[in-house]
């Protein structure tokens, strides 16, 4: 049965379209957010083996000038760290609000689904009533004809 297409269905088909790419926005995002947790838990386990060789280094002895470089080069670690932190708690600001907007295509699209189901109901009420309509039709005709055959014997 071909049905003919509406508004409805153009909006139902759009928001269909417009949750599945807000799905793979928030996927690209928790991805890069996962990248971004990866880098700065590697930067974390490289400062502390950084600051391991540090401590091994002053119980052999060091000179003056080896621990200002040392301390200068965790103090940068310590600065990347930070801006690591910051970069991954943006990200995750990211990944929420994509997130959000996921649930308010799918909530959309869940109503335009909603109204669809009712119309298609709507619908399969009114065919079934048109052919509850026509079936009696068809008995009251054969009725008829049978009652005018039986009084023409």
């Amino acid at each position: 049965m071909s049905r003919d297409r509406t508004s409805l269905d153009t909006l139902v088909e759009l928001a269909r379209e417009a949750r599945d790419q807000a799905g793979q926005t928030l996927a690209g995002e928790q991805r890069t957010s996962s990248q971004v947790s990866q880098q700065l838990d590697s930067l974390h386990r490289y400062r502390q083996e950084y600051a391991e060789k540090l401590n091994a280094a002053v119980r052999d002895g060091i000179d003056p000038a080896t621990m200002r470089n040392y301390q200068q080069f965790l103090a940068s670690l310590d600065d990347a760290l930070g801006r690591a932190r910051q970069a991954l708690a943006a990200q995750q600001q990211r990944v929420e609000r994509t997130r959000q907007h996921w649930q308010q295509q799918q909530q959309r699209l869940s109503s335009y689904d909603t109204l669809a189901e009712r119309r298609e109901a709507v619908r399969r009420r009114d065919e079934q009533r048109r052919e509850q309509h026509v079936s009696d039709d068809l008995v009251n005709n054969r009725l008829v004809r049978q009652r005018s055959s039986h009084f023409e014997h």
